[in-house]
């Protein structure tokens, strides 16, 4: 029985191209499309993700230039129950994790302060840097 049907198929696909009748043209009646409102969310984010990283300052008198915020890179967060890991420049850290940051000819010392659903808290000197989960 399947060598019947292994034969009978390609035997009606050869007959129908022998006779040249010509393929249906499919027409699309209705192409989709997405319009975002200007201060619209984009609903592929994930819940609590800001598109814009935020930088803010507890105090306004901190020695020393700011941190650029491109200098970091959020690429993943694990929230377990016990820990939480994310990792940043390639480098897997855990809340209250300190560790060194060379940007140009600054070197600074960051603590990460907290990771959150979407995004992480970092500390260096004065200053709050709130780092956002970047996707690809």
């Amino acid at each position: 029985m399947k060598s019947f049907a292994s034969l009978f198929l390609p035997l009606v696909i050869a007959l129908g191209a022998l006779q040249g009748g010509e393929s249906p043209v499919l027409e699309i009646k209705n192409k989709s499309s997405f319009q975002m409102e200007r201060n619209g969310r984009n609903p592929f984010w994930p819940i609590g993700f800001k598109p814009a990283a935020q930088l803010s300052n507890r105090s306004a008198n901190h020695a020393g230039p700011d941190v650029p915020l491109t200098a970091f890179l959020l690429t993943s967060i694990t929230l377990d129950l016990g820990t939480h890991f994310a990792i940043i420049n390639g480098k897997t850290m855990q809340e209250g994790q300190q560790f060194s940051l060379q940007s140009g000819s600054q070197n600074y010392q960051i603590k990460l302060k907290s990771i959150e659903d979407g995004r992480v808290i970092l500390a260096c000197r004065d200053q709050e840097i709130i780092v956002p989960l970047r996707r690809k």
